[in-house]
């Protein structure tokens, strides 16, 4: 039974990422273009690996490349926009302890960068 329920979450996850800047953008309400350019200025690119972004390759965090595809984002939160824009703004709160630093980035900004992420392949 916990399998075919784990089966069901992957399935509803996979249906529900974008895998276009259209999509990115009706799911987050967020602009991907401008993500792209918060990436940089944040210089997420110093812990994480970004794809399509120059100098991005951390080693501290995950690569971010298909983060989409992932069912978990900080080994606790369901990949869901909305967790996910919670995430980069709050990171000490969903995870206390975390390497994930606290930038103090607001809702539309992370709102963009969540858009562009879910856009984002390899």
């Amino acid at each position: 039974m916990k399998a075919l329920a784990i089966f069901g979450l992957a399935l509803f996850l996979s249906a529900c990422h974008p895998k276009d800047e259209k999509t990115a953008r009706e799911l987050t309400g967020g602009d991907a273009e401008r993500g792209r350019e918060l990436v940089a200025s944040y210089r997420c690119g110093a812990c994480h690996q970004v794809p399509g972004i120059d100098g991005a390759t951390g080693l501290v965090g995950p690569p971010l490349g298909n983060i989409a595809d992932r069912m978990v984002l900080a080994g606790r939160l369901q990949n869901t926009p909305d967790n996910m824009i919670r995430w980069i703004r709050e990171p000490q709160k969903v995870k206390s302890g975390t390497a994930m630093l606290n930038l103090n980035v607001t809702e539309p900004d992370a709102r963009d960068i969540t858009a562009f992420l879910y856009e984002l392949k390899n």
